[in-house]
């Protein structure tokens, strides 16, 4: 049974002809005749329950449930984070602010550097204030700056505010005893935007699927995936009493093309799976060792021979490189128990040479091959299956 919302028009139409047929006379053809004018109002009282009805019905299901708050008699509702709260994973993680450690060019060793101190970078144009005050007894001091807001007005959250080591922040007033150029030693807390509702949406639906088991590798894919930037993580039983646990990152937060997460990524990673909200050890075994590591990613080069017969071979290059891409980075480890099928982490000569196919025959031309093979070694592979915590990425593709 299929569920279409009719139109106005098609409500409209359907009460005059049942007001005609139940008065068994034609209703006059005056737009402001009374019962053309009743049958538009009740029309769009109508269309306004489908519309409800409809809404209604989406958001009995987790896929197509909307993240966005309502309000219905006065009770502000958002059916996407209710489904969260109810199986158990709260709501979408928030951005976190970066926090970084600066070192300060002391002019005149005496008095301290106020908390709150204002500096700004002029190239993200993000404000950052120091974290307690710092004594100014020696040539250059340290100080944690935390990012508290930016131009768009988002309060500096997210990845924005992380600077790498070697940039310069700017006191926002010159102050006396102090160089008024500051430089970045280390991110102590990277900054992370907060998780998207897809991204949410897809966390509530592994839950579903993969329900809490008391330590089982399902649970340290979502105890690992809590943690700010972090997309995906790959547990795997490691050395006796050991657990291996491979995380992969957002680009923004972690600032790598491939999404290796940083050293403080990983961290949170470790203790969320070491710790719970509350602060408890209620997660891990306590006979499991943990080990928290990046994901790691293979590089391979493609090379399509041939094409011929297309009317825009830039556009066709261009198509075939975005789609080969695409298929990389979309296989990803199985593990078994964990993964739902089916497989998606063997790459195949087969498959390159259907992608290749179906969008150089849809542009009516022909080609001789493709082959693939990982970064700098000769010969092509026929397939290709990624190990623990390793993904793939298409380092080059090459048409000849």
């Amino acid at each position: 049974m299929s569920l279409t919302t009719p139109t106005t028009k098609e409500i409209n139409d359907n009460i005059i002809a049942q007001l005609e047929a139940s008065l068994n006379q034609t209703i006059p053809l005056l737009p402001k005749a009374f019962l053309r004018v009743l049958a538009k109002a009740l029309a769009g009282v109508f269309i306004l329950l489908y519309k409800y009805g409809g809404f209604i019905f989406l958001q009995i299901f987790v896929r197509t449930a909307s993240g966005k708050d309502t309000t219905v008699n006065g009770v502000v509702v958002n059916p996407l984070k209710f489904w969260g709260r109810l199986i158990g994973i709260g709501d979408p993680t928030p951005a976190t602010n970066a926090e970084l450690l600066i070192d300060i060019t002391v002019t005149n060793q005496t008095g301290t550097l106020p908390s709150g101190t204002q500096l700004v970078n002029s190239d993200n144009g993000v404000t950052y204030i120091t974290i307690g005050a710092v004594a100014l007894d020696a040539a250059t001091v340290q100080a944690t700056i935390r990012a508290v807001s930016d131009q768009a007005g988002g309060g500096g959250a997210g990845a924005i505010g992380n600077l790498d080591p070697g940039a310069i922040v700017t006191f926002a007033n010159p102050l006396a005893n102090v160089d008024r150029n500051a430089v970045v030693d280390s991110q102590v807390v990277t900054g992370a935007d907060a998780e998207t509702t897809e991204a949410y949406r897809q966390r509530i639906i592994d839950r579903f699927q993969k329900r809490p088991q008391g330590g089982a590798y399902a649970d340290y894919e979502q105890w690992g995936e809590e943690a700010a930037g972090i997309i995906n993580v790959y547990p795997y039983t490691g050395d006796p009493g050991q657990v291996n646990v491979y995380s992969e990152a957002t680009v923004e937060s972690s600032g790598s093309p491939d999404g290796i997460p940083t050293a403080a990524q990983l961290q949170a990673v470790l203790d969320l799976i070491n710790f719970d909200s509350n602060g408890l050890a209620s997660r891990r075994n306590a006979n499991a060792f943990v080990n928290s590591f990046p994901i790691t990613r293979t590089g391979f080069d493609v090379t399509v021979t041939g094409i011929s017969g297309v009317d825009d071979l830039a556009q066709v290059q261009t198509d075939v490189t975005a789609a080969v891409t695409e298929y990389f980075l979309s296989v990803e480890p199985f593990i078994a128990g964990l993964s739902v099928p089916p497989r998606n982490d063997q790459l195949t000569r087969t498959r390159v040479s259907a992608i290749v196919e179906d969008i150089v025959t849809a542009a009516g031309g022909t080609f001789t091959s493709a082959i693939f093979n990982t970064t700098g070694t000769p010969g092509s592979l026929s397939a290709y299956v990624l190990g623990e915590g390793e993904k793939a990425k298409a380092s080059n593709v090459v048409f000849v």
